[in-house]
């Protein structure tokens, strides 16, 4: 049987907890993590916070779904028309990439259509191609049709100027 990528539901903030669990029971998993502004009385510091509040992505059997469903902190699966919601393998490989790549990364909610494919548009101030959506003066946004969501990042304009930019195998090049 062909294990796909399901989108788990957990309990708030318990994402850590939940994979933490999957990965002690050799279920493969995948937490995205974003680093974030934190603010306190004394000082800001940088923290690490999940990229997707209450979700986190394993890779699993039709026949396993029973199992992860009794796995504290597991609320349930994400389903779509009646079925569990799965994502491509990818789009999963975009997470990664756009996770390793860049930081403070935010969300921005989009229209779902699990039929399309990750988008590609040239912007006009860099060719780009792979799985990029755009970039429009320093943002890069990555487009996840199939679970709705917009990834969004910021570019440091100082480090643009005469350089190639890389994006997992996606090659940036900046126009002159």
């Amino acid at each position: 049987m062909q294990a796909n990528w399901y989108i788990i539901y957990t309990k708030h903030k318990c994402e850590k907890k939940v994979a933490t669990t999957f990965s002690k029971k050799k279920i493969e998993n995948f937490l995205p993590v974003t680093l974030k502004q934190g603010n306190s009385i004394w000082k800001s510091k940088l923290i690490y916070e999940p990229l997707f509040d209450s979700y986190i992505f394993a890779k699993i059997t039709e026949t396993q779904i029973s199992k992860i469903k009794e796995v504290a902190g597991v609320v349930n699966l994400l389903y779509w028309k009646g079925n569990p919601a799965t994502i491509r393998e990818n789009e999963i490989e975009a997470i990664r990439e756009f996770t390793n790549d860049f930081q403070e990364i935010h969300l921005e909610k989009t229209f779902i259509n699990p039929n399309e494919e990750v988008n590609v548009i040239d912007s006009p101030k860099y060719v780009i191609d792979g799985n990029l959506l755009t970039i429009r003066n320093t943002t890069v946004k990555v487009n996840l049709p199939s679970i709705g969501f917009m990834m969004i990042a910021k570019i440091d304009s100082k480090n643009l100027i005469g350089r190639e930019i890389y994006f997992g195998n996606t090659r940036i090049l900046q126009q002159s």
